[in-house]
């Protein structure tokens, strides 16, 4: 019985042995990484679908909105009548990001491609669904690349806010087809009559364009879809021409490497192809060629008005360039009109809470930077908090999420400084002095402030406002434009309650709390959104902290002229409260220059040496104790170096 079991136990491990051997795993030891690509590459390309529609039939398009109108409730109601999901599958199916399912907000635009009959004909509708925060603005600006319409979505509640106004222009701007969509007419207090008298007085649109929808409900959506087949034109493409393609979004994955989306403008491209990047001039072999579904559905061949992703095996996350026109290999074409990169507006240092940690953080700065073209990115050193970076947002809530998804996507925990603006100045250089000529510099760190007696002229960037806001809270809000140093350019009235102000402002002034105290005062019902005004002279001047007449460079900040005073009173106060007590006096001072705008003084730990005297002692001797221990206090103040741990900079430095 025992030889048996033996015997089975070696013919076991023999057939085991070989069915290893065979598969390769008996020859060589390969990691789990590489087994995984092998078998998921290994995949034979005629198992892949074909998927080929005439371009008469293909419609691509954008959803447009303002922020909370339903864009990605509408695309849900759109994924269920096409079939892409099931009906109450989920919530903002597309909003994929936890940040996004958090936030409740749209941060990043999603692509799927839906299959859809009307009268007997079979559709690929590409949908895009952007994000309605100005702050995200660049997202649309891509998105609307590869569009040849929008549905720009209206609440029937809150009516035309100062998003739509914007994001209606740049539609209108890039000669796209506008349909016309008033949202959530299931509301107790809907009034989509008066949405449609708006849209009429600002866009001279045309109410019988206008669709009534519910997308919660789906009342009337699947009219949106046939005005879509109808309205929107297919896309001006030919098949028989060289393949161009446009890369409008990429993202990283760590098997397959960075993933690009493409418009395929002209021609056709399939698996095992060679493709050539007209940026970087590289070369890659297509490995996989992808429709969103909304997951991803692999198919042999992408031909010209489609939108897909390329898989090419592209290791470098600098290789994506959104915006890059990919080709065939050896078969050179013009490169595509894209779309003009987005500047950033609102600068901020990221560094690791420890420096060990300063690679995995960079990789992962990288490869979000990847998926988030909008953000710059430039290397900086801070004695204080060793070597980061310098990242350039579009505005706050940009940043914000931004570095909500570094600590829940790739797990990093970075030190955030506050947030400024890139400044600009004109100096007499050394050779310009007898000519008295100036050269331009720009500069976004008040380390590089330069000297104020060589600058000719401070200059910094302003916005032009947009604020929709009930005509009762137009005193306040009024008030608050002039206090953040504002300039009136407009003042309209659309309707009987609203009226739309147009200011030009100091980015500096708004990029802080001016959205919340804006929605604090008229309780919630203004909308603001903003846009480029270009640079403006203005006086600037640099505050300079100094512990005992020592000036730390790392806690300095760049002000405007009428708010130094203040400003500085309120540093001298926190610097108080967050800097450890010392064995001596430290007088904190804020300073301009050699003024001195505000001072305050951190006492000193302090000994009872009089505690040993009896019954109070003589009063000479308490005098002549206290005396020498004041004496000590002030040798060891001129000699003593002040202490300052790094968590006394991150608590200053952060948001």
């Amino acid at each position: 019985m025992m030889m048996r079991k033996k015997q089975f136990q070696l013919l076991l491990c023999t057939r085991w042995r070989n069915i290893f051997n065979e598969c390769g795993f008996g020859k060589r030891k390969r990691s789990s990484r590489g087994l995984a690509l092998q078998r998921y590459y290994s995949t034979d390309s005629s198992e892949h679908k074909e998927y080929k529609i005439p371009a008469e039939r293909i419609r691509n398009f954008s959803i447009i909105a303002h922020v909370d109108h339903g864009k990605s409730t509408l695309a849900d109601r759109f994924l269920e009548i096409t079939g892409a999901i099931r009906t109450n599958s989920g919530v903002q199916v597309l909003d994929k990001l936890q940040v996004e399912r958090e936030r409740g907000i749209t941060v990043k635009a999603q692509t799927v491609s839906l299959k859809y009959t009307y009268k007997g004909e079979e559709y690929m509708l590409n949908l895009i669904d952007t994000p309605g925060h100005v702050d995200f603005v660049s997202e649309v600006h891509r998105s609307l690349s590869a569009c040849q319409g929008v549905i720009l979505v209206v609440d029937a509640n809150d009516g035309v806010q100062a998003q739509t106004v914007a994001n209606f222009y740049l539609a209108f701007g890039k000669d796209l087809v506008i349909i016309p969509v008033i949202n959530k007419i299931d509301l107790k207090n809907a009034n989509p009559e008066r949405v449609v008298k708006e849209l009429q007085s600002l866009f001279d649109i045309n109410e019988d364009e206008v669709i009534k929808i519910s997308a919660k409900l789906g009342i009337n959506v699947d009219k949106v879809l046939e005005a879509v087949v109808t309205r929107i034109p297919p896309p001006v493409v030919d098949l028989d021409k060289p393949f161009q393609g446009l890369i409008f979004d990429s993202w990283y994955d760590r098997y397959r490497g960075a993933i690009s989306l493409i418009y395929l403008a002209e021609g056709s491209i399939s698996v095992d192809q060679q493709i050539t990047s007209l940026h970087t001039g590289k070369s890659y072999e297509i490995r996989e060629l992808i429709l969103l579904r909304p997951e991803e559905e692999q198919v042999k061949s992408l031909y010209a008005g489609q939108v897909g992703c390329v898989v090419c095996n592209m290791r470098s996350s600098a290789d994506a360039y959104i915006g890059d026109t990919i080709h065939l290999k050896n078969v050179p074409v013009k490169p595509l009109v894209g779309f003009t990169p987005v500047k950033a507006m609102v600068f901020a240092g990221i560094y690791p809470m420890d420096q060990s940690q300063h690679m995995s953080l960079r990789n992962a700065i990288e490869r979000l930077v990847l998926n988030d073209s909008a953000v710059s990115m430039s290397i900086e050193t801070s004695p204080a908090l060793g070597l980061g970076w310098r990242l350039g947002f579009l505005g706050l809530l940009h940043m914000e999420v931004f570095c909500q998804r570094l600590e829940q996507e790739y797990k990093a925990a970075p030190i955030i400084t506050a947030p400024s603006v890139t400044y600009k100045a004109k100096i007499i250089g050394k050779q310009n002095i007898k000519e008295r000529k100036s050269e331009e510099i720009t500069f976004n760190n008040p380390a590089h402030f330069p000297n104020p007696q060589i600058v000719t002229e401070f200059m910094e960037p302003m916005v032009l406002g947009t604020i929709i806001v009930p005509t009762k809270y137009l005193g306040p809000i009024l008030s608050l434009c002039l206090e953040k140093r504002g300039v009136e350019q407009s003042t309209k009235q659309f309707d009987t309650n609203r009226i739309i102000l147009q200011f030009i402002l100091p980015l500096n002034e708004i990029i802080i709390d001016f959205h919340d105290t804006l929605k604090t005062m008229s309780s919630g019902y203004a909308s603001f959104d903003y846009e480029d005004h270009g640079y403006s002279t203005t006086n600037l001047v640099k505050l300079s902290v100094l512990l005992n007449g020592m000036q730390i460079e790392e806690l300095s900040t760049i002000v405007h002229t009428c708010r130094a005073k203040d400003f500085a009173k309120q540093m001298a106060k926190k610097l108080l409260e967050i800097i450890p007590r010392q064995q001596f006096l430290i007088a904190i001072q804020v300073a301009v220059g050699a003024k001195i705008l505000a001072r305050e003084d951190l006492k000193p730990f302090r000994k009872d040496v009089t505690s040993r005297l009896k019954s109070g002692g003589d009063v000479q001797r308490r005098r002549k104790l206290l005396q020498q221990q004041a004496e000590g206090k002030k040798r060891l103040r001129m000699v003593g170096n002040i202490s300052l741990p790094r968590e006394t900079f991150i608590e200053i430095l952060k948001r």
